[in-house]
C-alpha cells in the first residue's frame, strides 16, 4: 500500500497547508494583530553566544516567586491527574474575604489577558466600540477587533497624564466599553482618584468601565485609586487584577476580574471550562496570605525605581516618573541602536515601536545588581555610538 504522503513516484509531496476546499476564515482575522511577547532569555543566549542575559523587557518579579507558592504547588502535584476546580471556589472565597466583596462578584481566568477576552465577547456586538487611551495596553484592541466592534484611541497628552475629560469626549451612543490602564501600560502615569470617580460618574447608562489595574501594587501615590473602593460602595465598574507582576506568578498564569454580580456572571457564561489550571490556583491562594513576600517586592520596586531613573538622569536619559515596576525612557533617534546595542551585551529590554513609541525603550524594574548593570551597558553603547559618531566625522 502507498503511504498517504507520497506520490506514486514515492516522493514526498510538499503541501504548505492551504486548499482551495478548505473554509475561509472569518473576514476579521485579516485585521487581527496577535500579541508579540518580549524575546527571551535563551533566545538572546542563542543567537549573541552568551553565558548570561538579564530580563528587563515584560516587567516580571526579580524576586521570584513567593515560597509559599511554590510549596503550595508542590503539594498539588500528587492530584493533577484531577481537572481543577472549574469555578476557583477556594480562590474567590480568599479574594473576597481580602477584598471585603463577594465570592459571586470574582471570576478567576488565565492572567488578565483573558479576563479582557471575556468582557469583549460577553458584551461587544459588531460595530459597537470600545474607547481606551493610546498608547496602551494592546489587548483592548484585539479583543474589540475580535468581535468586530471599533476601538477609539484617545491620544495621551505629552505628560502621559490619563485624563478622564478627553476618554468622555469620544464617548458616544455607540460606546459600550471604556478600558483604563492604571498605572499605564507602557507610561507607568496613573489616573487619580478623583479623575476615576469623575470618569465612571459621567459615563452613560449602558457603557461599562474596565479598570485594569494589573500594576496596582506598586502605585503608592497617595491619590492613587484600584477601584475595589467604589466597587465596596456599589458602583458598576469592572476591575482586572493579575498574579504575574508583584505575585511573580507570572509563569502559571492567573489572573481575576471583581466587579458587580451581574457583570461577573455574563463573563462566566463565555469562559472555557477548566480555564485556570490546578497549580496557578493552589498558588495564587497561597501568594495571597504571603505578606512578608509582597512587601519585599515592593520595597525592592519603589528603591529599584529610583535607582533606574536617576541612573538615566546622570547619563542624560529622559524618564516619565513611574507609579509601575517599569520606566519608559525617552531616547530619541538612538533607540533602535541602543536596543541593539543592549541585546548584544545580554541586556534585554522592550522597544517602544509596537506602541509607536520608536524613540522610547521600556525598561523594568531589576534588582539593584541588574540596574547597576544595565546602567553600565548602556553607558558603554552610548559611549560606542559616540565614538563611531566621531570616527565618521573625521571621514568627511
Amino acid at each position: 500500500m502507498k503511504p498517504l504522503n507520497q506520490t506514486a513516484g514515492n516522493d514526498v509531496q510538499e503541501n504548505d497547508g492551504k486548499d482551495a476546499r478548505s473554509p475561509s476564515p472569518r473576514a476579521v482575522i485579516a485585521a487581527m494583530q496577535p500579541y508579540v511577547p518580549g524575546r527571551s532569555i535563551s533566545d538572546i543566549k542563542s543567537e549573541f553566544g552568551l553565558e548570561r542575559v538579564i530580563k528587563l523587557a515584560s516587567n516580571e518579579n526579580p524576586l521570584g516567586p513567593s515560597p509559599l507558592a511554590l510549596q503550595a504547588m508542590r503539594e498539588m502535584l500528587p492530584d493533577i491527574h484531577r481537572y481543577p476546580d472549574d469555578r476557583a471556589v477556594f480562590l474567590r472565597s480568599k479574594l473576597a474575604s481580602k477584598l471585603s466583596l463577594l465570592p459571586s462578584q470574582f471570576i478567576v481566568a488565565n492572567g488578565a489577558d483573558e479576563l479582557i477576552t471575556l468582557i469583549c465577547e460577553a458584551y461587544l456586538e459588531p460595530g459597537e466600540r470600545i474607547v481606551t487611551f493610546a498608547p496602551s495596553f494592546s489587548e483592548y484592541v484585539f479583543g474589540g477587533r475580535l468581535m468586530n466592534a471599533e476601538t477609539i484611541a484617545v491620544p495621551l497628552p505629552d505628560s502621559y497624564e490619563l485624563r478622564a475629560r478627553d476618554l468622555l469626549a469620544a464617548v458616544d451612543a455607540r460606546t459600550k466599553l471604556v478600558f483604563v490602564c492604571s498605572p499605564n501600560n507602557p507610561t507607568g502615569t496613573y489616573m487619580t482618584k478623583t479623575e476615576l470617580a469623575h470618569l465612571r460618574s459621567r459615563l452613560p447608562d449602558g457603557c461599562l468601565l474596565v479598570l485594569d489595574a494589573a500594576y496596582s501594587h506598586f502605585a503608592d501615590a497617595r491619590d492613587y485609586a484600584d477601584g475595589f473602593e467604589l466597587l465596596r460602595e456599589g458602583a458598576r465598574l469592572v476591575v482586572l487584577q493579575t498574579f504575574s507582576k508583584a505575585y511573580g506568578l507570572a509563569g502559571i498564569r492567573a489572573g481575576f476580574a471583581a466587579g458587580p454580580t451581574d457583570v461577573i456572571a455574563h463573563m462566566l457564561a463565555v469562559k472555557e471550562p477548566f480555564n485556570v489550571n490546578a497549580l496557578a490556583q493552589a498558588a495564587a491562594a497561597a501568594a495571597l496570605d504571603d505578606e512578608a513576600h509582597l512587601e519585599a517586592t515592593l520595597r525592592t520596586n519603589a528603591a529599584g525605581r529610583i535607582r533606574l531613573r536617576e541612573g538615566l538622569g546622570r547619563l542624560g536619559i529622559r524618564s516619565v516618573p513611574s507609579q509601575s515596576n517599569f520606566v519608559l525612557a525617552d531616547f530619541g533617534r538612538r533607540a533602535a541602536y541602543i536596543y541593539d546595542g543592549l541585546l548584544r551585551r545580554g541586556v534585554i529590554v522592550r522597544s517602544g515601536s509596537g506602541w509607536e513609541l520608536p524613540g522610547c525603550l521600556r525598561i523594568s524594574v531589576g534588582t539593584a545588581e541588574e540596574i547597576d548593570r544595565l546602567l553600565a551597558c548602556l553607558a558603554d553603547v552610548l559611549q560606542s555610538g559616540t565614538r563611531a559618531t566621531e570616527r565618521s566625522g573625521h571621514t568627511h
